[in-house]
């Protein structure tokens, strides 16, 4: 038996001595991870600093992918198709999206969380040592729960740690270069295009016992279609805005934490349940999920900030019209 097993069967076997008493909070964490975190981009965008906005929304949309093409390339198996001992916490069994390596649970926090620690490092030392905490908190629990081995999870840590250097030093280069950025943005289509091919027409490993298959290689792919889906809209959003929209954070204004939160709950509502509802109901798995994803972020990025704008921009009209002076008069001194 590997090492990597032998660990799991242990930390197991601390599962079920605990009765399974850390097992929700495990879950608790995981599922606050997926769902929660990846909305830290648009709140950073829109009322926050656009800047790191964008790096969040790269940082995380080239973490779906490259994580995507990751899976499909290496095609680990689950710990518990490896070994019969193995026994998930919860619906894992038939919850668990994607191949095992790397861990894409451990990937969203180490991008977005490790985002967050790289931004607030100087100004709120706390901030950073409390993403930290959490980064090592998700990739262990993944292995608690008996859903990933050790080297998913370092694997998924050492590509998240080295995607955020990247666009670090990338941006402190490239920032303002819109000639750049523009070449990027082509390069980034390019890559999405093989990206779609390679994951296409690559072959897969078709294991079956009984007469069944043990991994469906299309099912696979979901996740890295979400991906797709993001990058996208990424790349075509962010080019929207750089070249016509031009959105700036009204800073101060009263009505941006509001708009914010409503921001928020749209986007939180889409990709969880309307989304699902209906664009991945109506085209499937792949292109639903990449069209639920594509929605998600051009929303995000180029017509949420039109709203905002026009809200902003309709108080601050009601304000001056209120103050106006005829000409002439002068405004009496406070």
């Amino acid at each position: 038996m590997s090492i990597d097993i032998r660990y799991l069967l242990f930390l197991q076997q601390l599962r079920m001595a605990t009765g399974g008493l850390l097992d929700e909070i495990f879950n608790s964490l995981s599922k606050f991870i997926v769902t929660v975190v990846p909305i830290l981009p648009y709140v950073m965008f829109w009322a926050v600093d656009k800047s790191w906005g964008y790096r969040y929304l790269l940082t995380q949309q080239l973490g779906e992918v490259i994580n995507g093409l990751l899976k499909l390339t290496v095609c680990a198996y689950r710990p518990w198709i490896r070994s019969d001992l193995i026994e998930p916490a919860g619906d894992s069994k038939v919850a668990a999206t994607g191949y095992s390596f790397p861990s894409g649970h451990t990937m969203v926090a180490a991008t977005m969380l490790g985002t967050t620690a790289m931004k607030y490092w100087k100004e709120n030392r706390k901030v950073s040592v409390w993403c930290m905490v959490l980064i090592v908190l998700t990739g262990f629990s993944r292995n608690f729960l008996g859903v990933h081995t050790p080297q998913d999870v370092i694997a998924a840590l050492v590509e998240s740690i080295l995607l955020v250097l990247l666009i670090a030093k990338a941006w402190e280069a490239w920032e303002g270069d819109e000639k750049m950025i523009d070449r990027l943005t082509i390069l980034g289509v390019i890559f999405l295009v093989l990206s779609f091919l390679y994951i296409t027409y690559k072959p897969y490993p078709m294991d079956y016992v009984d007469g069944k298959l043990l991994v469906d290689p299309k099912a696979m792919q979901n996740d890295t279609f979400k991906g797709f889906g993001g990058l996208a809209a990424l790349l075509l959003g962010s080019y929207i805005d750089r070249h016509y929209l031009h959105y700036e954070i009204p800073h101060g204004h009263e009505k941006l934490p509001l708009l914010t939160a409503v921001g928020v709950g749209i986007v939180y509502g889409w990709i969880e349940l309307f989304g699902k509802a209906t664009v991945v109901a109506w085209f499937g798995k792949h292109w639903g999920n990449a069209l639920c994803y594509f929605i998600a972020v051009m929303f995000g990025l180029v017509i949420y900030p039109m709203i905002i704008r026009k809200v902003c921009a309709e108080k601050q009209s009601e304000t001056a019209a209120f103050i106006h002076v005829p000409a002439g008069e002068k405004v009496p001194a406070e």
